[in-house]
């Protein structure tokens, strides 16, 4: 399969601290594919590069065919290539409704974006709260408008950086429930984790990450069995059956 998102060779890092080092990564349309590994691998300075919001020192982006490596975020959004970043960074004083809108805007031009109508059908929970103040939601409710956010641009490949991270154990099971619809689906994911659980019910393809490399790659089922996977990241609980 051609990777709509393929991944060369990426080095990029912060200062003069090199992070990554030299990632190949490809994911194919209608796939979800999860990055999983410690703090401080690169997970997120992967999905920012990605995304445009740190410079690729080295390596190419090629999204859709076309090599975007210089492109500025703003471009790689319009033309669908959409992060939800770590930390939900919803608008605090605006309604839910209202960053659901801002996320629309770059939509403009894409026949694929979404509807309010279907955000509130993925998270149920946001219709009694569309009034609200982002700001005054629970971290869960944050995470969903954060989601719902990147969807209402119409991504053709939607990044997800941490979505489980902070989140209390009901929350996470919420938002996972909502990825797991959106993968099965078929929207193209690329979910960064550091939960093994959240990320495997989620995504068929797995990639772990360690010191700014890709150490083990493969469908998922293959990665739940490898003993450095099982070792370091799955002795938590699991939150259920793919």
């Amino acid at each position: 399969m051609t990777g709509l998102l393929r991944v060369t060779g990426l080095v990029a890092g912060y200062d003069r601290i090199e992070a990554l080092h030299g990632v190949d990564l490809s994911v194919a349309e209608g796939r979800a594919a999860t990055v999983i590994g410690p703090n401080g691998a690169g997970k997120s300075t992967l999905l920012r590069t990605v995304a445009g919001l740190s410079r690729a020192w080295r390596g190419t982006v090629e999204f859709d065919g076309t090599d975007v490596t210089r492109w500025p975020a703003e471009r790689r959004t319009r033309a669908g290539l959409v992060l939800v970043p770590e930390g939900r960074r919803v608008f605090a004083g605006l309604s839910v409704e209202e960053n659901l809108r801002l996320g629309g805007y770059a939509a403009r031009r894409s026949a694929s974006a979404p509807g309010l109508d279907a955000v509130y059908d993925l998270f149920p929970a946001l219709v009694a709260r569309r009034r609200q103040p982002a700001g005054t939601l629970s971290g869960g409710e944050q995470q969903m408008v954060a989601i719902g956010r990147g969807l209402m641009s119409g991504p053709k490949v939607l990044l997800l950086d941490e979505p489980s991270l902070g989140l209390a154990p009901q929350a996470v099971r919420l938002v996972t429930d909502a990825l797991v619809e959106l993968a099965g689906r078929g929207t193209t994911l690329v979910l960064v984790e550091q939960s093994a659980a959240v990320a495997f019910r989620v995504a068929q393809e797995g990639h772990l990450m360690e010191r700014g490399e890709l150490a083990v790659s493969g469908p998922v089922e293959r990665l739940r069995e490898n003993p450095a996977v099982l070792r370091a990241y799955l002795g938590e609980p699991r939150i259920g059956n793919r």
